[in-house]
């Protein structure tokens, strides 16, 4: 019986599955949105939120070198490379500043076509589509060419993803792309079935 036992070994030492939290979180706190297995993603979200309370104490503190500093190097045990951790400080803390936690999100996104792994896409609140931002930035960019374009909606990023998984296609617009050949001993299709006549 597995009475209280916490969290999932993922198939690892406790070396590699450390290591492997660590690398994920770095990833989500550079990117704010990473796809990964369901249970992978369910073991990062409370390693990543633990991150983001020991940098909010910090940031809150506004001591220069006392709970600041050790925030900083409690966080920089686990995310060692420091402009992510200079981003957790300086961007992504003060944003959570108000929220007394859930600073992450797991959206599903079905199976994966090789193993059927569950899949997930975790990504940190606040870094999904908003559109009073995109207008004011539409309305201040005037006709900008080189203006960023507008982020795509919770939903529209599931369907997009979940498109993906199931082998869809990438991007739905654009010059059209060559046909590939067909595999060798690939039957041509025909319109007339085989048994009236069709090869």
């Amino acid at each position: 019986m597995r009475h209280r036992v916490a969290h999932r070994k993922l198939g690892r030492t406790t070396e590699h599955r450390i290591a492997l939290l660590r690398n994920q979180a770095e990833a989500l706190l550079r990117h704010e949105r990473i796809t990964t297995t369901l249970p992978k993603a369910k073991e990062l979200r409370p390693f990543v939120e633990r991150l983001i309370t020991l940098a909010k104490r910090g940031v809150q503190a506004a001591d220069p070198k006392g709970k600041t500093l050790h925030a900083r190097r409690m966080v920089m045990r686990d995310v060692v490379n420091e402009d992510v951790v200079t981003k957790l400080f300086d961007q992504l803390a003060p944003r959570f500043m108000e929220r007394p936690g859930g600073y992450t999100r797991i959206l599903r996104l079905g199976v994966r076509r090789g193993d059927a792994a569950d899949v997930a896409q975790i990504e940190l609140v606040g870094s999904e589509y908003d559109p009073s931002k995109a207008e004011a930035a539409k309305a201040a960019g005037d006709g900008d060419e080189g203006a960023p374009k507008a982020q795509k909606s919770v939903g529209q990023r599931l369907k997009a993803a979940a498109g993906r998984m199931r082998g869809g296609k990438k991007d739905s617009g654009g010059a059209k792309t060559k046909a590939s050949k067909p595999a060798r001993g690939a039957a041509k299709q025909t319109s007339t079935p085989r048994k009236a006549g069709g090869s």
